[in-house]
């Protein structure tokens, strides 16, 4: 399946060799952009959300700092990283297994409760002095353990909640949501850590899950749209990683945001790196430089929320995009160029993030999606225990300028890669010539190509 550009998109499981599937209609972007808050379960579930993602990204900030300044390395705070992200690298395709057999609704009221607990827990062994190290490393990989199954039951869970006339729209206001909590959690955090210590940041972290706990409970259970779950049966995760390989316009973007992930994503070791060693602005720069690539993010998301459709060009040009603006921020010789450079990362980035993870979703059969969904999910996000060590050592050894230009690197040098793939999986050979005087690079469908050239070779 191609979309104009022969690139292939993603509105239903296809081969390239499918026929164009019919187009629905829809009404304007514009129009649409948060049509799926009209429905009433949504509606409570992006409230909750709303609360739960502030304390995360409050959490995340005081986790980093907190190891930072137990520890000194920035290699410990690639660790901290590591070991909140490693379970889904062990375990992530049999949380999808289980997520397809399991109601989603009850699913995510234990999953999220269990990461509330964590973060009190964390509240309470900061607040009283007794805080080491390795407490954060265990409550890191208690967090990722919840996670396994968290994330393929969210994802999951919004087709259940909206329909699919309103998925792409959902997926794209649960980043929107998600990058939002950004601007307030570093800010909040940024004051409660200078202000009276990183135990509160945990401490308001593990209140916040309240809130989307109290939305699952509000929630009608006859408005809810159910999708069959997988029966208990052997071979189900071979299923379904058969399915995802039979398809390339799934398994493509799984492979570019697993590069992304591993190599470009890695911001709590290059960011309090830069904070703290290059610019020596502290944990108020630290937050002010998420703070930024929020703003950026909550960008990307809106913008992905007009879009009608998840084109996979426009996942291949942000990407490259992304990488690109990684090397400029990793040379930016002044603080504040660093941190103004954080806004457009922030909107590439995220446009990466809802683009491949929208078209991966509308591109999957709806009894397969727990478990594709966690392949994504695990090689987006486990991808983090390989590369934030390595990054982290880089960092530590080369200095923070080389570890941020290598990770931008790797990602601009992947999204090439796989834009070359999936032009040759859509029929696309690249074209180069003259137009009106100009030099003019463009994908062009194969035969069209070739007979082109053979009538400039006649002529």
């Amino acid at each position: 399946m191609s979309t104009g550009s022969g690139i292939p998109s993603a509105p239903g499981p296809a081969t390239p060799d499918s026929p164009p599937a019919p187009k629905s209609s829809s009404r304007s972007p514009r129009s649409s952009m948060f049509s799926s808050l009209r429905i009433r379960n949504y509606r409570l579930f992006f409230l909750g959300q709303v609360v739960s993602n502030t304390g995360t990204w409050m959490q995340r900030i005081a986790q980093d700092w907190l190891v930072l300044s137990l520890t000194g390395s920035s290699a410990a705070v690639g660790i901290t990283t590591a070991l909140q992200f490693l379970p889904m690298l062990l375990f992530g395709l049999y949380g999808g297994v289980l997520v397809d057999r399991l109601p989603k609704r009850p699913t995510l009221l234990a999953t999220q409760t269990a990461m509330g607990v964590t973060g009190l827990a964390l509240a309470f062994l900061t607040l009283s002095g007794h805080v080491q190290v390795w407490h954060v490393y265990l409550a890191a990989f208690a967090v990722g353990l919840a996670t396994v199954i968290d994330n393929p039951a969210r994802q999951s869970f919004v087709s259940e909640m909206v329909g699919p006339g309103q998925l792409q729209n959902a997926v794209s206001l649960n980043s929107a949501n998600f990058q939002s909590a950004r601007l307030v959690g570093p800010a909040v955090a940024g004051v409660l850590i200078t202000g009276v210590g990183t135990g509160w940041a945990f401490l308001f972290n593990g209140l916040s899950f309240v809130a989307p706990v109290v939305g699952l409970l509000l929630m009608r259970a006859r408005e809810l749209h159910p999708v069959e779950r997988a029966p208990r049966g052997k071979g189900q995760l071979r299923e379904g990683l058969r399915y995802v390989a039979g398809h390339p316009e799934l398994i493509w973007p799984i492979v570019l945001v697993g590069f992304i992930g591993t190599f470009g994503f890695n911001f709590p070791v290059w960011l309090s790196a830069y904070a703290d060693d290059i610019f020596h602005a502290g944990a108020g720069g630290y937050s002010l430089f998420n703070t930024l690539m929020a703003v950026g993010s909550v960008a990307g998301a809106l913008l992905a929320a007009r879009r009608g459709t998840a084109r996979l060009r426009i996942l291949i040009a942000a990407a490259m995009a992304f990488g690109i603006l990684e090397v400029m921020a990793a040379l930016a010789p002044s603080f504040w160029l660093f941190a103004l450079l954080m806004v457009p990362i922030g909107i590439f980035g995220l446009t990466v993030n809802v683009t491949a993870n929208t078209a991966v979703q509308m591109g999957t059969d709806p009894a397969m999606r727990g478990r594709v969904m966690a392949l994504f999910m695990m090689v987006f996000m486990g991808g983090t225990p390989l590369g934030a060590p390595l990054v982290g050592w880089v960092t530590d050894a080369y200095g923070a300028r080389v570890g941020f230009a290598l990770g931008g690197l790797v990602s601009a040098v992947a999204a090439t890669t796989v834009g070359l793939v999936l032009a040759r999986v859509g029929g696309l050979r690249l074209s180069v010539g003259w137009h009106r005087g100009h030099p003019q690079v463009s994908f062009v469908p194969r035969e069209a190509g070739e007979q082109k050239e053979r009538m400039a070779t006649a002529v």
